[in-house]
């Protein structure tokens, strides 16, 4: 009989571990802990508000080149279950605070304005394509926040939208959506256009006693597999993506 440890039970066991800490954060939030929360509330929004058509015009240069920009389940394995084909790509800038040097070089603007961030964890291009569904999940944390800058929405947006919980918004050029990705999430793009936000994900505003709880649950999570492997497929990636130019 082999009695070695089913493969997938440190990952749930994993998941238990967040949810439990989750429950330990939203008590201690500073911020309301509802699916959506006022962009208000987070003074890096007006940063990000501010320098929008500067961080398009480098998106633009971005996408001439497609064909440079991996999927996100090429990045992250772990999201294959939502990403398919090549609908979801993921220009990265940062993750989990890892800085993308190669990409930030290529979008310098953007990447003075990330960098100026209190509390950034990831940030990177989400380019959804035309006809597009992401299906429901759940993010792994309540240490982070999301925040949408939306840079190029298409021009039927009721038919372009983002169910966090039971609620249903829609994102605007130039602007922020901030929300929980704890909570159940989806996204269609029902028209013929791409969406692309900027993806940004801060820090939660915590009490004393939670902060430090915060600080080492992300560490914990720089340490795994979650995050190692995306940027070890980065490192892949970029190096291959600079050897084909040459």
């Amino acid at each position: 009989m082999d009695d070695r440890p089913e493969p997938r039970l440190g990952v749930r066991l994993g998941k238990i571990f967040l949810r439990a800490t989750d429950r330990f954060l939203a008590r201690h939030s500073l911020a309301p802990t509802t699916p959506f929360l006022p962009a208000g509330d987070f003074p890096q929004v007006r940063d990000l508000e501010a320098g929008w058509r500067a961080i398009r015009a480098e998106l633009d240069r971005v996408l001439e080149r497609p064909q440079d920009i991996p999927t996100f389940h090429e990045m992250s394995p772990d999201q294959a279950r939502i990403s398919f084909g090549d609908n979801w790509k993921t220009f990265a800038f940062y993750v989990f605070g890892k800085r993308i040097d190669e990409n930030c070089r290529a979008c310098p603007r953007t990447a003075e304005i990330l960098g100026g961030l209190p509390g950034l964890q990831n940030a990177w291009f989400s380019i959804l394509a035309p006809g597009y569904h992401i299906p429901p999940h759940r993010g792994p944390t309540k240490a982070v926040v999301r925040c949408h800058l939306g840079l190029r929405i298409p021009a039927e947006p009721e038919r372009c939208w983002i169910r966090v919980g039971a609620e249903t918004r829609h994102w605007k050029t130039g602007k922020c959506l901030c929300f929980d990705d704890t909570f159940e999430h989806e996204v269609r793009n029902a028209t013929p256009e791409a969406r692309v936000v900027l993806f940004v994900d801060l820090d939660r505003p915590l009490d004393r006693v939670a902060g430090p709880c915060r600080d080492a649950l992300l560490s914990l999570l720089r340490a795994s597999a979650y995050v190692r492997k995306p940027l070890a497929n980065l490192n892949r990636w970029n190096r291959r993506i600079g050897n084909d130019a040459a």
